[in-house]
């Protein structure tokens, strides 16, 4: 059974990820797998240079086939931030309250109707060798005036898809697969999966 190293120590990603890959007859693992590794940098300013670099390093130093995301929210009114800072907004060892909290706060006087927001998601795979295969997808909603829900994590609690009527929070896991910008990225990626083995020589 081939192998793909997913990474991040994000659990929450991690989850969603693997269960989206049912199906393709993968192993799946996580950065855990490998303690020897230390915290993998995210020195880009955009999304994709962030996964590039993520999946290229961890090929490298696992012999394996690497999938990397960058991912995080773009709220219009904050003119595209928090973007690439999504997962330390609020300071380098934030974690999810403090970065909800700083976006309530951010977006306290712009009212309903003025809060649009998408999350942005860019997955790259890489292989050892040094073939790699890019994708990306987005979800559209908007920020609500409060957390609600006490699935996902990240800002999912803040996130309200108006389509569905409900928080990314609310979703179950199939549910948020099934719109998310993660979901819509590696099905993308996927789709141009067996041209990527190919190329890389692991077939």
């Amino acid at each position: 059974m081939r192998a793909v190293v997913l990474a991040t120590r994000n659990p929450g990603k991690i989850a969603e990820l693997s269960t989206l890959l049912e199906g393709f007859h993968l192993e799946v693992k996580g950065l855990d797998a490998f303690p020897e590794i230390g915290e993998v940098p995210e020195t880009g300013d955009t999304f994709h240079a962030n996964a590039l670099e993520k999946a290229t390093i961890v090929a490298a130093l696992t012999g394996l086939v690497a999938v990397a995301d960058d991912s995080g929210l773009e709220v219009d009114a904050l003119d595209g931030a928090p973007g690439v800072y999504s997962a330390r907004y609020a300071g380098a060892k934030a974690g999810d309250a403090a970065n909800n909290a700083k976006l309530l706060q951010a977006l306290a006087q712009v009212p309903p109707g003025r809060r649009s927001a998408r999350f942005r998601c860019v997955m790259t795979a890489a292989a050892p060798g040094g073939a790699t295969l890019t994708a990306e997808g987005a979800w559209e909603g908007e920020i609500a005036l409060a957390l609600t829900g006490e699935g996902g994590f990240g800002y999912d609690p803040l996130f309200f898809d108006p389509a569905l009527g409900r928080t990314a929070a609310q979703l179950s896991r199939e549910e948020k697969n099934g719109v998310s910008h993660r979901g819509k990225a590696l099905r993308a990626l996927l789709a141009g999966w067996p041209g990527f083995w190919k190329r890389a020589g692991l077939e």
